[in-house]
C-alpha cells in the first residue's frame, strides 16, 4: 500500500514538474524567438498551390544536426497560404508520423493532445512552435493582433516528434528540410 502511494505521488510530482517546466518556457524562450536569426526558410507547395511558407530560427542562427531532433532551442514559424482546418492539420501530422515509423500507440497518445491545441488557420495566419530543446509551446498569430499561446508540450518525445516532421532525416520533404536547416539557401 505504501509503495502504491509513493508511486502515485511520484507520478503526480513528475506531471507537476513537467507542467512547471513547460510554463517556464513561456517566460523565456517563448518571448525571445522573434529576435533569433533565421536558420533557413522554405515553402511547401502541392502541384501549383502554395500551402505554407516556413522559417526555422535559433538563438545563434545555426541548426546543429544530432540524433536528438531538438538538441537546442529552435522556433519553427509557419505562415499559411490557404485556409486549413484543425482536423486537416491533425490528419497531416498523423500521416507524417506514420511515414516516419512512429508507433501507432504513441500517435494515438499524441493526437488527442494536439487536437486540443491546433486551431483552424486562415490565409496569412501563423502557427509557431518554439522549443527550448526539451519542452515546447505552440503560438498562434492572427493576421492582425498579438501572438497567443495555444498550448504547451511537456513531453520531450512529442516535442521531438512534432519537429521531426520538418527536421528529421526521415522526413518526406527532404528539400524543404535542407532549406530549413540552412543547407540550401
Amino acid at each position: 500500500m505504501v509503495t502504491q502511494v509513493r508511486s502515485i505521488l511520484s507520478v503526480v510530482m513528475l506531471l507537476l514538474a513537467t507542467k512547471i517546466s513547460a510554463s517556464e518556457l513561456s517566460e523565456s524562450v517563448g518571448r525571445e524567438w522573434q529576435r533569433w536569426p533565421v536558420v533557413g526558410q522554405a515553402t511547401l507547395s502541392w502541384l501549383w498551390l502554395d500551402i505554407y511558407s516556413s522559417q526555422l530560427r535559433s538563438p545563434d542562427g545555426q541548426y546543429r544536426e544530432e540524433d536528438d531532433i531538438t538538441p537546442h532551442p529552435v522556433a519553427l514559424e509557419i505562415r499559411y497560404m490557404r485556409d486549413i482546418t484543425s482536423s486537416q492539420l491533425l490528419e497531416a501530422t498523423q500521416e507524417q508520423w506514420q511515414k516516419q515509423g512512429y508507433s501507432q500507440a504513441l500517435i494515438d497518445q499524441w493526437v488527442p493532445m494536439l487536437a486540443s491545441i491546433f486551431p483552424s488557420v486562415k490565409t496569412g495566419e501563423k502557427l509557431v512552435y518554439v522549443t527550448d530543446g526539451t519542452y515546447g509551446q505552440f503560438l498562434y498569430i492572427p493576421r492582425e493582433g498579438e501572438q497567443k499561446v495555444v498550448g504547451n508540450i511537456g513531453d520531450e518525445k512529442l516535442n521531438d516528434a512534432f519537429l521531426a516532421i520538418w527536421l528529421s532525416s526521415k522526413t518526406e520533404y527532404q528539400e524543404l528540410r535542407q532549406q530549413l536547416i540552412g543547407m540550401r539557401r
